[in-house]
């Protein structure tokens, strides 16, 4: 068996393009080294024009760095900009399959809303952490320039600054540490609040047929108070460090000012020096853009850390074994499941002869559509194994699994294709025969060859009722074959005549292989060849209908609840 990894976090990741992460990084310094060297060319230049010396060198000299700072910051931009989009694309892709390859525990533990929240807003925070690492590093570059110019115009200069260092770097570890906290606490109540858009936007009819709009829409923007209160904490946390900071800054740049003049009149330092020294001493105490740097990579890294959360749901395990050849003989042994406390399947047992069908019914709550999830890996029991012709589901290779087991639900997911790719989904190159000759199994045919362009239309522009839906569900699972068909109450929205005709086809053979099949209808577990009856999450009792309907608890089964689905679990 294969042993999972787990994705690794995004933190202090180069991302999808590390070259034009460090060719950000390069030209981001290049562009703050540039900016160093112009002061003391501007000095230079200062002084020979003083002195009435020749300084057209110097002069083109600087209108040179001018140019060059001009040209590096328009890379810087572009580069950035670029860098931006291929995180935020590269980070959805890799969020978005492993969401697909973690399954229902994904939606189980962070819920649709949020998880839209992550991929969309979280992922494009966190996809600009390259860009500002870059963007902190060149503003760190600066005062670090800075003070090492000071230095080398006079060991005074810069003794003055450093004096005062202490303090703007204890400022800055602060708001660092703040940021932080408002930034994870702002985009929290954003997923909450996109979580309960995402209930209120799927029960839109509920809400219309029972008239509670205002009250739904109070119930999205409740937690806006608390959104707003962090939002407005994180604006406080940054105005004080620049507040603080300007208190601080000016009276360091006074005191470098203060030591350059004395120096001057001295004659240790020249008037270019002390201009230079000026605008080092401005460079060196840039602890406004410090903040701002600092306050895009809490952003990015708080973002980041809400999709790590995400990584970290550890992918479902598969195996390297393959299927022998076989009839498609399902077994369950010792099978336990459990949601939350509860056990909705505790010790199931059971066997599917391999080519039969196998009605499996119960009251609502019974554990019969978990029973169908496990069945077929889309679930994993927490106990017990499941096997296929002998070999357990975990030890199959993913594409082997999903090749041998199709599926088909109560409410199928139409994706967006046209008509023939939605049912030919599962395969790799559907032949136009096998899509058609699955739909008349489905009885599906009649009603997509009536649609405007037949198989070839959009399923956003098919009308279409629930059972018509429900029947291109059934024609993508005839069509994807393999050796085992669970059919999870794929049933209950045809009419008595179409579900006859279907349930026909399917204990005939007409659907191929070993068929598990979740019924609610008297006639649906009439026709299978054998009927699995739970009851309370274990099998009470498996035979023919006929012999199970002389039991009148039985019977009570089909009574009133024969049409519903299970509670929690279809």
């Amino acid at each position: 068996m294969t042993t999972p990894t787990s994705p690794p976090a995004t933190h202090g990741l180069l991302g999808p393009a590390p070259a034009r992460c460090v060719a950000l990084c390069l030209v981001s310094t290049a562009a703050t080294g540039v900016g160093l060297l112009l002061p003391a060319a501007l000095g230079r230049t200062l002084d020979l024009l003083l002195a009435q010396a020749p300084a057209t060198r110097w002069v083109l000299c600087c209108a040179a760095l001018v140019l060059l700072i001009a040209l590096l910051d328009a890379a810087e931009t572009v580069l950035g900009g670029t860098l931006d989009a291929r995180t935020t694309a590269w980070l959805r892709r890799r969020l978005t399959g492993h969401v697909l390859a973690v399954g229902p525990r994904a939606t189980a533990r962070f819920r649709p809303g949020d998880l839209v929240a992550r991929l969309v807003g979280n992922a494009a925070q966190a996809g600009t952490a390259p860009t500002a690492r870059a963007a902190l590093l060149a503003a760190l570059a600066g005062p670090v320039g800075g003070v090492v110019a000071l230095g080398l115009i006079s060991p005074w200069l810069a003794a003055v600054f450093l004096a005062g260092a202490p303090v703007l770097a204890l400022l800055l570890r602060a708001f660092a540490r703040d940021t932080r906290e408002c930034v994870t606490r702002y985009q929290e109540v954003q997923g909450r609040i996109a979580q309960a858009l995402s209930e209120a936007v799927g029960g839109h009819r509920t809400i219309r047929a029972a008239g509670t709009e205002d009250r739904e829409t109070a119930r999205i923007l409740r937690p806006l108070p608390e959104l707003s209160e962090a939002g407005h904490r994180m604006w406080r946390v940054q105005g004080r460090a620049s507040g603080q900071s300007v208190a601080v800054a000016p009276l360091l740049q006074l005191g470098v000012l203060a030591v350059a003049g004395v120096l001057l009149a001295r004659h240790r330092i020249t008037v270019g020096e002390v201009l230079a020294a000026s605008r080092y001493a401005v460079l060196a105490t840039g602890v406004g853009v410090l903040v701002g740097r600092l306050a895009g990579l809490a952003r990015a890294r708080a973002a980041a850390g809400r999709v790590d959360e995400v990584l970290a749901e550890p992918a479902v395990r598969h195996g390297e074994r393959r299927l022998p050849p076989g009839p498609g003989r399902l077994e369950l042994r010792g099978v336990t499941a459990l949601r939350g406390a509860r056990a909705v399947l505790d010790g199931v047992d059971l066997v599917v002869p391999g080519g039969t069908t196998l009605a499996v019914v119960g009251r609502s709550g019974a554990g019969k559509s978990l029973l169908a999830a496990v069945a077929g890996r889309l679930a994993e029991p927490d106990a017990g194994e499941v096997l296929l012709d002998g070999v357990p589901l975990r030890e199959l290779t993913h594409d082997d699994l999903r090749r041998s087991i199709g599926y088909a639900f109560e409410r199928p997911a139409l994706l967006g294709g046209t008509i023939e790719e939605e049912i030919g989904l599962a395969l790799p190159s559907p032949a136009p025969a096998r899509i058609r000759e699955a739909a008349r199994t489905a009885r599906a045919d009649d009603f997509v060859r009536r649609l405007p362009d037949g198989y070839d239309t959009l399923v956003a522009d098919a009308p279409r009722s629930g059972g018509e839906s429900q029947r291109l569900g059934l024609a993508r699972a005839f069509a994807h074959g393999g050796r085992l068909l669970i059919l999870d109450d794929a049933l209950s929205s045809l009419d008595t005549v179409t579900e006859a005709r279907i349930a026909e086809a399917l204990v005939s053979g007409g659907a191929g292989g070993t068929r598990l099949l979740v019924a609610h209808r008297t006639a649906t577990a009439a026709r299978a060849d054998a009927v699995a009856w739970l009851d309370g999450g274990r099998v009470r009792a498996v035979g023919p209908h006929e012999e199970l309907w002389r039991l009148a608890e039985y019977r009570a089964v089909f009574g009133g609840g024969a049409d519903t689905a299970d509670e929690g679990l279809s």
